[in-house]
């Protein structure tokens, strides 16, 4: 008996460790971030938020030489059409800012648009635990991350968050 109380006891202690890996909020240092702007601005990314505060959002984190990002962005489009109210935010994790520019405007991606200049390993990029792109959030309109970790466009789970 005491040894199934025991692995019920680790269980219960590895399921508790495994929701705490999808966070509702963002970190503080994820929300000090910066940004650069289409217009060559920085910005921190919690002023990027509070622009579209009461609104749901939808971030795709991509970069234009990134195969998977581009044969996913059909899908985004998509999603913009079905979506018009929602606000869609482009991350770019290119390797250059040139690179990033010529790629939203190859790919005609409405929406928008923002450099990621601490790259992966950055202080966003490590809240996200990013290990592939293209990578998915949808934040909702409170605040909260409904959408935490999807990497297609047309994962289900976007959608029910947006409807």
């Amino acid at each position: 008996m005491k040894e199934i109380s025991l692995i019920l006891l680790c269980l219960i202690s590895l399921m508790a460790c495994k929701a705490q890996e999808t966070p509702t909020q963002f970190s503080s240092e994820a929300l000090n971030d910066t940004f650069i702007s289409l217009e060559g601005k920085q910005i921190t990314f919690a002023d990027i938020l509070k622009q579209h505060k009461g609104r749901t959002v939808v971030i795709d984190v991509w970069a234009s030489w990134c195969r998977d990002c581009i044969k996913g962005m059909p899908k985004v489009k998509k999603l913009q059409e079905n979506n018009s109210e929602t606000v869609f935010l482009f991350l770019s994790l290119d390797k250059t800012e040139a690179a990033w520019k010529r790629g939203v405007v190859k790919y005609n991606l409405e929406g928008e648009h923002y450099y990621m200049q601490s790259g992966w390993k950055g202080a966003f990029g490590s809240f996200l635990d990013l290990d592939w792109i293209p990578r998915y959030l949808v934040i909702g309109k409170t605040g909260e991350i409904k959408v935490f970790r999807a990497i297609k466009a047309d994962d289900k789970i976007i959608q029910e968050q947006l409807n």
